[in-house]
């Protein structure tokens, strides 16, 4: 067999493996997306791409759940939309994503009374190309995982985490990393605001 052929046989095969999920480093990827979101004329399908924040200057917390119409991802989606006040001080905003449609995101909170006020954006990823390409998409259901990505104002992703489906997200540990991620500084184990950081004491240790 030349090399050519046994060349082009293992980028096939490259290609058959599943890639993994993006991770601390990695720019967000290009896209352009339809989004549901909450305006003064009530619930509205909108355009939304990865500069949406970055040009403000913010934070995204963009989080995927995988089915709407489910039992785990609401309470995920409601959680976050609470806490949505508090990542808005932190200069961030939330953005929940699913490879459903836009017209299913619609019907869900047109459906269900807790999703009906959401404040933050239901991303339809509905070609799943974003997922795919993030690396969160399951070969097998080709949903997106459970997952959460912080990223900076840079658009650079700054934290990952991905759950299994069966298994729901703790916003307050996501508030948490962001927290520590702001400081840019050294934070030890189970750090939050508040608290001396590792450098703070470094640096009282060498004033000494």
């Amino acid at each position: 067999m030349c090399n050519s052929v046994k060349k082009l046989m293992s980028q096939q095969q490259m290609q058959l493996v599943q890639k993994g999920p993006l991770s601390i480093g990695d720019k967000l990827p290009e896209f352009f997306k339809k989004a549901v979101v909450t305006t003064e004329n009530g619930i509205e399908i909108t355009d939304i791409d990865n500069r949406y924040l970055s040009e403000q200057g913010k934070w995204t917390v963009l989080f995927w759940w995988p089915k709407d119409f489910t039992f785990v991802c609401p309470t995920e989606i409601i959680e976050f939309d609470n806490n949505n006040t508090a990542f808005v001080e932190r200069n961030a905003q939330v953005i929940g994503a699913s490879t459903d449609t836009e017209f299913v995101h619609l019907g869900w909170r047109q459906n269900h009374p807790e999703l009906a006020k959401l404040t933050i954006p239901m991303l339809a990823d509905t070609s799943k190309s974003l997922a795919e390409e993030m690396g969160i998409l399951d070969s097998e259901e080709k949903v997106a995982y459970r997952a959460t990505f912080i990223i900076d104002p840079n658009g650079k992703i700054q934290w990952v985490s991905v759950y299994p489906m069966n298994v729901g997200r703790n916003v307050n540990e996501v508030l948490r990393v962001l927290d520590a991620l702001q400081t840019e500084e050294l934070t030890g184990c189970g750090w939050t605001p508040g608290q001396q950081t590792v450098t703070a004491k470094l640096k009282e240790q060498n004033a000494g």
